[in-house]
């Protein structure tokens, strides 16, 4: 039987010129504009799954939606679920019942570990799909999985640790980057990516396949793997 074919990643953040994802307050700290946003929600649009970690939704509170009744109509035409499947990672399995991201969209799915998996049942209930991926959370596995539940295209809206994972384990296919033209200068406020080990290290270099303007937002579009 040949294997299934594992979902096209595609990574999406937004950053200051300083290479921080928000300013580390306690409200959300809009990095994009109106035009970026647009962009992104017609990216939600065309993924089977959106991807967010557990420290995100405890951070951000976020509903993760396609905003478009257009789009969403759109993909209803052409077969596919009105909203892309909502997809979090957590280790621990503490999450919180009342965030806005279980009672918006439509079907959610949680990956853990095996320790994380009863307290992410307990707390959850019927709101979510419970995975284990065994004793630490193995993104290679997660993917195969969402494979098997038809996912073709994944976009990974962060946070940092999610967006470092993906690529120390060389599982990005593309990286969307929306430069946003502000300083944060926050020592204590999240980066894009954490330190790690990274294949091929610094000398490892990227292909650029676009840059393009959206507003006062410039766009980096990258493909690792070219």
């Amino acid at each position: 039987m040949n294997p299934v074919t594992r979902p096209h990643v595609l990574l999406s953040v937004a950053v200051s010129l300083d290479g921080y994802i928000d300013d580390g307050g306690a409200d959300r700290f809009p990095l994009s504009n109106a035009e970026d946003f647009d962009h992104v929600d017609r990216l939600r649009a065309e993924s089977d799954a959106i991807l967010v970690g557990a420290e995100t939704l405890r951070r951000d509170n976020p509903r993760l939606l396609v905003n478009s009744a257009t789009r969403r109509a759109d993909r209803v035409h052409s077969g596919k679920p009105e909203y892309p499947r909502k997809v979090t990672v957590t280790r621990s399995g503490d999450l919180d019942p009342n965030f806005l991201f279980w009672h918006h969209g439509g079907d959610k799915l949680v990956y853990t570990t095996d320790h994380g998996r009863e307290t992410a049942q307990a707390n959850l209930g019927d709101l979510a799909t419970v995975v284990s991926l065994g004793h630490r959370v193995d993104f290679a596995r997660l993917l195969d999985d969402l494979a098997g539940r038809g996912v073709e295209r994944l976009m990974v809206e962060g946070g940092g640790r999610i967006h470092t994972a993906f690529l120390e384990a060389g599982l990005a296919d593309e990286i969307r980057v929306a430069v946003a033209p502000m300083l944060i200068g926050r020592a204590d406020a999240p980066r894009f990516l954490h330190p790690a080990q990274f294949p091929g290290g610094p000398a490892r270099r990227f292909h650029l396949a676009d840059v393009s303007r959206l507003g006062d937002v410039a766009v980096l579009h990258y493909f690792p793997k070219t």
